[in-house]
């Protein structure tokens, strides 16, 4: 018997593809990546680069809400971005969204993401 559940919110976009939002194994909890997604509309969120970051710490919140915890219970976050030039500005948006501790984290330059999107992210939630 596999103790892998499921974790499914409308308040997030709904997969694009073949994965499921998250997945929780035990009292860890894998989120896929999220990008800018108006979970409404399935659309990129309208706006410059700081509301691309707000709209995926959003829906990554709502998902890490659905399986039971917050922003806060992420302990490893990859950041990936098609302009490096917005580091410090991911930094400036995540300090409103998280306290000290903060999470193990990576930024990763990369060529292009799903639908155009400039910020992708995704992690892993501890909620023992």
């Amino acid at each position: 018997m596999s103790n892998r559940s499921v974790i499914n919110t409308d308040r997030a976009p709904a997969a694009i593809g073949t994965y499921s939002q998250a997945i929780k194994a035990g009292s860890t909890v894998y989120l896929s990546g999220q990008i800018p997604l108006d979970p409404t509309t399935m659309t990129l969120v309208e706006g410059d680069m700081e509301a691309q970051i707000r709209r995926v710490f959003d829906n990554l919140a709502a998902v890490c809400e659905a399986a039971g915890g917050g922003l806060q219970d992420i302990v490893k976050l990859n950041i990936f971005l098609t302009d490096l030039s917005h580091f410090a500005l991911v930094n400036e948006v995540m300090a409103s969204y998280f306290q000290q501790p903060y999470p193990a984290r990576a930024a990763i330059g990369v060529a292009a993401l799903p639908k155009g999107a400039g910020v992708e992210m995704d992690g892993i939630m501890d909620i023992a």
